[in-house]
């Protein structure tokens, strides 16, 4: 009997500590994202959608602009997950290979940017605290982390078009290369 006991205490203890999760991200990441959503959002009525989609137009035209540079002004400016719905402004072709790109330049640029990311900054200072034991200083780590992550963010992005193309050809999709706007 007492097996039974334990183990509907454990199985009900389970749901307890799911609910103290989710009371947790109702009070913490939940209002920061819809903060940020909300920003996101006065941003590009105050921009103007048509200056918004201009911007992914000429965004989209070119690999580095697309998986570098847009990805890491997102990932700057909107932090992780926001950075990730700059990809609604990108064409259905594109916005697999963004995600890829902007998903990891919100890890890789936190050791210099820790705002970026900050429920993943336990990873970083892990390692910084390796660097500090040693008594060295963690900019020239957090530096070079951010540039090898540069190059392989753009990389990641890059890839994931070639895979998207295979992907087209192998299911015979065409994914539209333009930005579907309301005025088009």
């Amino acid at each position: 009997m007492n097996i039974l006991v334990k183990l509907a205490s454990g199985f009900m203890n389970l749901f307890t500590l799911g609910g103290e999760q989710f009371v947790s991200w109702v009070t913490g990441i939940i209002p920061t994202v819809l903060m940020l959503l909300l920003l996101m959002n006065a941003i590009i009525a105050l921009a103007g959608d048509e200056s918004v989609n201009k911007l992914a137009r000429v965004c989209t035209k070119n690999p580095i602009l697309r998986y570098l540079v847009l990805p890491f002004v997102s990932a700057f400016m909107l932090g992780n997950p926001m950075a990730l719905s700059m990809g609604k402004f990108m064409p259905e072709f594109y916005k697999p290979a963004y995600y890829a790109s902007a998903t990891y330049h919100c890890h890789t640029n936190n050791g210099i940017f820790p705002h970026i990311n900050a429920s993943e900054l336990f990873v970083w200072l892990g390692i910084a605290n390796g660097i500090s034991t040693l008594k060295l200083d963690t900019t020239p780590l957090a530096v070079r982390y951010l540039l090898v992550g540069l190059v392989a963010n753009f990389i990641s992005g890059w890839v994931t078009e070639f895979t998207t193309r295979y992907v087209e050809k192998q299911q015979g999709v065409k994914l539209s290369r333009t930005l579907k706007t309301s005025e088009n």
